[in-house]
């Protein structure tokens, strides 16, 4: 099967098509309440928050174009185990080491509220991968399912890039999946995070592409397919 026409990234540059259609997995990370929902993020001011919210919105469309075209969806988020507290960044972040010695609820514990899915959510039938840490794959077994499916290359999408996205991705690249990330699906808390990131990503670990040229190299796929088999008479 063809494999398409390319994908372009943010630069202009158009890159050898990482794979089949078939053969992607876009992870859908964190997009969550606690991390993605304006009466969660209080903190943040109009500007940022609006970033965040054209990300998700983007990642809803991007989600809708990874169905159309047969793409898996896996939807990777933060369920923390209040029984298992992560001492090494509740320490980082200036946190006793034990939750119970401090009033302020960790984000997206599992069950709650805060680690529903926010602006686009799984179908039926679609993976779910709960996660303890930041990146998608550590503890979850993930790259083993994505590997059995026949994956061999991931878009990622989601929040945030500098965290959660950034240390997913880096772990696919490093697992031996060809990485993109969509840079408009994807979004930080600071501007600056978000770009560096990016930076740094498409340095080592990924191409960064927009999710419509993302869906466009799905799309070219479906479309060169179509035409390579069409009767032609004369």
């Amino acid at each position: 099967m063809s494999q398409g026409t390319g994908l372009t990234d943010v630069s202009g540059r158009v890159w050898a098509p990482p794979g089949p259609a078939r053969e992607c997995a876009l992870l859908v990370v964190d997009v969550q309440r606690d991390f993605a929902d304006p009466a969660a993020l209080t903190w943040l001011d109009q500007a940022d928050l609006e970033r965040v919210a054209a990300a998700v919105r983007r990642v809803t469309a991007l989600v809708g174009a990874a169905r159309a075209a047969g793409v898996r969806v896996v939807w990777v988020g933060l369920g923390q185990d209040p029984a298992e507290p992560w001492a090494a960044s509740r320490w980082l972040r200036g946190l006793p080491e034990d939750p119970a010695e401090d009033e302020a609820e960790e984000p997206c514990v599992e069950g709650s509220p805060g680690a529903a899915w926010f602006g686009a959510s799984p179908e039926t039938g679609e993976e779910v991968v709960v996660k303890r840490r930041y990146s998608g794959f550590h503890g979850t077994g993930l790259a083993d399912t994505l590997r059995s499916a026949g994956t061999t290359w991931i878009a990622a999408a989601g929040l945030t890039t500098e965290c959660c996205v950034d240390a997913t991705v880096r772990d696919a690249f490093q697992l031996g999946f060809r990485t993109v990330v969509a840079a408009d699906a994807t979004a930080a808390y600071e501007e600056d995070a978000h770009r560096h990131a990016l930076a740094a990503l498409a340095q080592n670990a990924a191409v960064v592409a927009t999710a419509d040229a993302l869906a466009s190299a799905w799309g070219s796929e479906a479309r060169t397919t179509a035409t390579h088999g069409r009767k032609v008479t004369a």
